[in-house]
């Protein structure tokens, strides 16, 4: 792609370059941007959770949800699943080293949005 040139209604010109590849913010966010991983992340900041447990923290996620972004954690390195019993089968989640260094970022969200008082 090229650059291009925007003009404001003032005159003003811009050049405006587009990025060729995903930029390190871009990349975070499909990290940890998408529905629910972040509360995921959160969910799973002190200690392994069973994975029933965490889809009653989670409220309004659907259960195929729930599962779908702990595979995409699992695949990512942040979550490790471990397996408790085969019969009934019983999981638990914890976040991995690299899961856990994101927490940081999370807590700063959550006071933002806590301090400007945003709705769903």
């Amino acid at each position: 792609m090229e650059s291009s040139v925007q003009t404001d209604s003032k005159g003003k010109k811009t050049v405006i370059k587009p990025c060729l590849e995903p930029c390190a913010i871009e990349k975070g966010m499909r990290l940890i941007g998408g529905k629910w991983t972040g509360s995921i992340l959160y969910h799973l900041k002190d200690e392994p959770v069973r994975f029933n447990d965490l889809a009653r923290m989670l409220g309004g996620a659907s259960k195929k949800m729930i599962d779908q972004r702990l595979k995409e954690l699992e695949g990512k390195g942040m979550v490790i699943r471990t397996v408790l019993n085969e019969r009934p089968i019983a999981v638990t989640y914890q976040l991995t080293e690299f899961g856990a260094s994101a927490l940081s970022i999370l807590e700063q969200v959550r006071l933002w949005s806590e301090s400007n008082k945003l709705e769903a």
